[in-house]
């Protein structure tokens, strides 16, 4: 049965096609109405057969380094073919894909039926009504059929496959039986005793039926697993047997169709799982195959051996022909083409059209991709490895094979080796590429080679691209750009292209300086340095000050942003669910308003606050109006960015319209927000502690405190001891010290600006706390002020470290839950919540889209 989440994926087993090929689990030779093996005496390390030319063998067990012989006819002279033993099981990618696609499926059919609940009902009600009316005769015969038919189907395939010799398929369905059956009865037993009741009362209809059927489960499950939809009639069979029992179902009242779509979800999932857990029979050809396919193709081999496998995992073998020529076979296995799919998807969701890969390409179209490529590269005089034959090797393999070239990887060569001729001589292929319009699209060490004479050849063509337009032609010199740089620099990396490259396509490669638009292995390299980019980038603008480059944007959204979404959803769900739970007319009349006005000028002085804060950690006189400006501004821009971030680029940004340079401006804002930091954390344990010690008459630190610290300390220890850990953190708090300590030496040389630093920092916090205090109190509630301050202080850290903008939802949640675990009614601490973000989220959101407006005008962001 094919799952319905994933219809394009094209896999054909050979050794289990409906034809009648028998497949043997011994581990004998196998003979097969297209070709005819013999085994003869050998070495322990070698396996000999004679193959007919009429087609492929299947691969036989052998000792773990085999060499096989393939012979197109009795007078040919015996080819040794030197490869590891092949596995007799794989598994597939395929199956992994089919198995995450169901659970998917599985999990929208759900939340679709939870969201539409009456729909699915009215769904029900017809369901029932149409069976209802069957003629009484029908129903019984159908009764009787159902239970012998869903039975006597999967027992007879199995019959049928034990009498050729294929019980091995059999005993997988089996255990895939065996397995849906434990796994329907588990699920149901779950949902029974301790499901969601509305999930349950949609799987049973309020009757008492299983929510899962376990019959139905164990038989999708095993007919999945032995893949009887590859065989037409046996499929068809199989469907009318399924149809007719769950029309017993529906007849007698013992499943809804919920469950039933359920049901068969749940076993296609099993069976799925089953079959990539076990794996399947290895159908791809051995070596002794790809002989035969060179011989139709009119070489004449005399010896062969597999080398290792190229940068897509295709197998690779070196051949020798009676004439002493050399050719590089690649050979493609069709189930492989699915291997990397999801990260592939995930590209193609992310980049925009032009950039992005099919996700899944057929063997057939795989092969004539590459031999496409390789003979428009051939024609633009491009130094690559001729290719002189393709092939289809059966239905589950084809072959490319081309002239050897004896060349060296420039990822093997020393970086004393890689001169300014050598570079210069790598531009001059990519030019010849991109005067043809053709992109390579994996310009890195492994796919340029250099020859014994020292020119410079271009290898695997299979990613390229005919016909290729501007955009693509400039990802090709922005990547050979980034991985030369790695090697040499980015400054000789810059001038070689310069020599070659035109500067105007240099110019077009600079927007395209982006992580996101190189290969997965030179990300990989240029995370770990990251002055590399910026450092092509300023070459590059050195060499073409003039040229005017538009950006361009190759993702479509970033994770952090989908990240961001989801959150927000999740967010504005918990508010929702929040304010359902407050009568808004009784808080509104109940409340004590006089309070509400204290709240409101303690969030203005926040205000205030946090401007003090920012003068006194930059040394440079700054007005305290526009300061204040730029404090209400980034209000503004807390809608659509977190909390911690939003903060950070407005002051820089502030910071640098003042004339103050970007190094400096960053230095300012990091600086106070490590005091900030600081002063957050101490004033967090000096209010617990005044918590703790306020009800007891000995000045010893609460329980929780002690907890909290103890804590503490150890994840400390355990990020010392692991050095892994231990040079993360160095690494991100090296750059931050390293500017932010310089700046706070030059604010020490200035009491004053200390003095207002500080006073600033303690009054932002004291402000909050007293706005949070005050809502409390205006909803009739009664806390400590200490109590009050720990609330705010630990929840305005989660906000902080939330995604959301301005910290949304996860200030609400954390708030409310600190309050009401305080000791103040849910209903009042809610409201007292809301209203707190109110006048500290929501209401300074216009003024501070005024002050952004009115600073952008007089050029102070």
């Amino acid at each position: 049965m094919q799952t319905p989440a994933v219809t394009d994926i094209r896999e054909r087993d050979e050794a289990e096609e409906a034809a009648g090929a028998d497949i043997s689990v011994a581990d004998s030779p196998v003979t097969s109405e297209n070709s005819q093996t013999r085994q003869v005496p050998a070495s322990p390390a070698t396996f000999t057969s004679r193959t007919d030319v009429k087609g492929p063998r299947p691969a036989a067990p052998a000792a773990p380094d085999r060499a096989d012989t393939a012979e197109a006819t009795a007078s040919d002279p015996v080819v040794l073919v030197v490869e590891p033993l092949l596995p007799q099981r794989i598994r597939r990618p395929s199956d992994a894909l089919r198995f995450l696609a169901t659970l998917l499926a599985l999990a929208a059919v759900i939340l679709l039926a939870l969201v539409a609940k009456q729909t699915l009902n009215g769904l029900e009600a017809d369901v029932s009504d149409g069976t209802s009316r069957a003629p009484d005769l029908l129903i019984v015969v159908a009764s009787f059929l159902a239970g012998t038919a869903v039975l006597a189907v999967p027992a007879a395939f199995a019959v049928e496959r034990v009498f050729h010799r294929d019980g091995l398929r059999v005993a997988e369905g089996l255990i895939a039986a065996i397995v849906g059956m434990l796994v329907s009865f588990v699920l149901g037993e779950w949902l029974a005793v301790a499901g969601p009741g509305d999930l349950r009362l949609l799987l049973t209809g309020g009757r008492q039926v299983e929510p899962l059927n376990t019959l139905l489960t164990s038989v999708v499950a095993y007919v999945t697993a032995v893949r009887i939809s590859r065989r037409p009639t046996w499929r068809t069979m199989m469907w009318m047997a399924i149809a007719l029992d769950v029309f017993a179902l529906f007849t007698g009242a013992d499943a809804t169709a919920l469950g039933v779509f359920v049901t068969y979800l749940v076993g296609l999932a099993v069976g799925y799982a089953t079959l990539y857990a076990l794996g399947s029979p290895n159908t791809r050809p051995p070596g002794s195959t790809v002989i035969a396919a060179l011989r139709r193709l009119g070489f004449v081999p005399v010896k062969a051996r597999r080398v290792s496998d190229d940068a897509q995992g295709s197998r690779r073998y070196a051949v020798t022909m009676s004439d002493e020529r050399r050719l590089d076979v690649t050979v493609l296995d069709r189930d492989r083409q699915v291997a990397g799919v999801i990260y592939r998807l995930w590209r193609r969701i992310r980049l925009n059209s032009e950039t992005r890969r099919r996700a899944i390409r057929s063997l057939r179209a795989e092969l004539e991709r590459e031999a496409l490529m390789a003979y428009a590269a051939q024609a633009a005089r491009v130094n690559t490895p001729r290719l002189v034959g393709t092939s289809e090797i059966g239905t589950d393999a084809a072959l490319l094979a081309y002239e050897h070239l004896d060349t060296r990887a420039l990822e093997d060569l020393p970086d004393e080796e890689l001169d300014d001729e050598l570079l210069i001589r790598i531009w001059r292929q990519v030019e010849l590429l991109q005067a043809q319009r053709l992109a390579h699209r994996h310009l890195t060490g492994d796919s340029i080679h250099v020859g014994t004479d020292g020119d410079v050849v271009l290898m695997d063509a299979r990613s390229g691209e005919i016909a290729a337009g501007d955009l693509l032609l400039r990802l090709d010199v922005a990547q050979l750009l980034t991985y030369l740089a790695l090697r040499v620099g980015a400054e000789r990396s810059v001038t070689c292209a310069s020599k070659v490259i035109p500067k105007r396509a240099l110019a077009g490669a600079l927007p395209l300086l982006q992580r996101i638009a190189l290969t997965r292995d030179t990300r990989a390299e240029v995370s770990k340095d990251k002055e590399l980019l910026p450092a092509l980038r300023e070459h590059i603008v050195a060499l073409t000050p003039q040229v005017q480059v538009e950006e361009v944007r190759l993702e479509r959204f970033q994770p952090r942003t989908l990240l961001t979404i989801i959150a927000s959803a999740l967010a504005a769900y918990f508010l929702l669910s929040q304010l359902s739970r407050v009568n808004l007319g009784e808080v509104v009349t109940s409340a004590r308003w006089g309070w509400g006005g204290v709240a409101l000028v303690a969030a203005g002085i926040s205000y205030v606050a946090a401007a003090m804060m920012l003068r006194g950690f930059v040394p440079e006189k700054l007005p305290l109006g526009r300061t204040v400006l730029a404090q209400f501004a980034g209000s503004f821009v807390k809608l659509v960015a977190p909390a911690a971030v939003s903060g950070v680029a407005i002051n820089s940004r502030y910071l640098q319209k003042r004339g103050i340079s970007p190094g400096l401006a960053v230095a300012s804002v990091g600086a106070s927000q490590l005091v900030g930091l600081s002063s957050h954390i101490l004033l967090l344990l000096f209010f617990g502690y005044i918590t703790g010690t306020k009800a007891a008459p000995s000045v010893s630190p609460s329980r929780g405190l002690v907890i909290a610290l103890l804590s503490a300390a150890v994840l400390v220890l355990i990020v010392l001891a692991v050095p892994q850990l231990r040079r993360l953190i160095t690494a991100r708090l090296r750059p931050l010290f390293s500017g932010v300590m310089p700046r706070l030496l030059d604010v020490l040389q200035s009491p004053r600006k200390i003095v207002e630093g500080l006073s600033g920092t303690l009054l932002l916090t004291l402000a909050f706390v007293v706005c949070l205090d005050a809502c409390v109190r205006a909803f009739g509630g009664s806390l400590s002020f200490t109590a009050v301050a720990v609330v705010f202080l630990a929840g305005n850290a989660i906000g902080s470290a939330a995604p959301t903008p301005g910290g949304l939802g996860a200030v609400e949640a954390s708030l409310s839950l600190g309050l009401t675990l305080s000791g103040l009614p849910s209903t009042v601490a809610t409201s007292a919540v809301l209203l707190f973000r109110l006048l500290t989220f929501w209401l300074p959101v216009l003024p501070g889209w005024a002050s952004f407006a009115w600073l952008q005008r007089h050029n102070g962001l």
